[in-house]
């Protein structure tokens, strides 16, 4: 896939962007002209209140969703100009995905599902299988490769959620409530794995209601009935 580069530095980029439902009395504007942009190495915490907008911003990020007005360029990509085809190849090439609910293939090993975006890329069997390892490794879960996940943790099917978020090396990584179902210790770990994700240079934009998830993040958008109404710089 060919891309032309807006910037070596802009990761994404949202510009007046409305996403519309409905028509006349029922129209109801999930997102309202919002101008967003996300520079490569970025930590962006997304806040809330239900309906405010912030899971639509998400959508619309991980090309999940289209603009109904306004432009997103991924990586100097024009995504709104891409067919379906062509948005699914993206989102396996550029973006990792890490959900509340850890979506895992209940009858498939930590491994075989950290492998599952590698067999969509076509990448040969024996370097997934490299990768996968690697990926886990670096979550944590060196001793529970072969393990399948009723046999793991929720903190630990969350950390085989975030391999396989990375294996394919996404130029963004986007998160949404990844904590949501951790206990508090558990959330703890997983943040801190979030951190040094992080340091190692990957960038990411993740949805949270929690003041204590977010302020880990470098900086805070808050979104308001469709609106972006503020955006934070957190203190290094």
């Amino acid at each position: 896939m060919d891309k032309k580069k807006d910037s070596v530095n802009t990761v994404a980029k949202l510009t007046n962007v409305s996403k519309l439902y409905g028509h006349g009395s029922l129209l109801v504007k999930a997102l309202d002209v919002i101008n967003l942009e996300i520079h490569k190495g970025d930590y962006l915490a997304v806040m809330g209140a239900s309906g405010s907008g912030k899971s639509t911003a998400m959508n619309i990020l991980g090309c999940l969703d289209r603009p109904t007005h306004g432009s997103y360029s991924l990586n100097g990509l024009a995504v709104e100009d891409l067919d379906n085809d062509s948005l699914a190849d993206l989102r396996n090439q550029e973006l990792g995905f890490v959900f509340q609910q850890f979506h895992l293939l209940q009858e498939a090993t930590a491994i075989e599902n950290v492998m599952l975006p590698m067999i969509y890329a076509g990448i040969p069997s024996a370097e997934r299988s490299i990768r996968a390892e690697e990926a886990l490794v670096k979550v944590g879960l060196a001793e529970r490769m072969k393990n399948r996940p009723n046999q793991l943790s929720g903190g630990q099917q969350q950390r085989v959620a975030i391999a396989r978020a990375i294996i394919n090396q996404p130029t963004l990584l986007l998160a949404d409530e990844p904590t949501g179902a951790l206990d508090s210790r558990t959330t703890k770990d997983v943040l801190n794995l979030f951190d040094e994700l992080h340091y190692q240079g990957i960038t990411i934009v993740l949805v949270t209601h929690e003041d204590d998830v977010a302020i880990r993040a470098k900086r805070i958008a808050k979104f308001n009935d469709g609106k972006v109404i503020e955006i934070t710089k957190m203190p290094s």
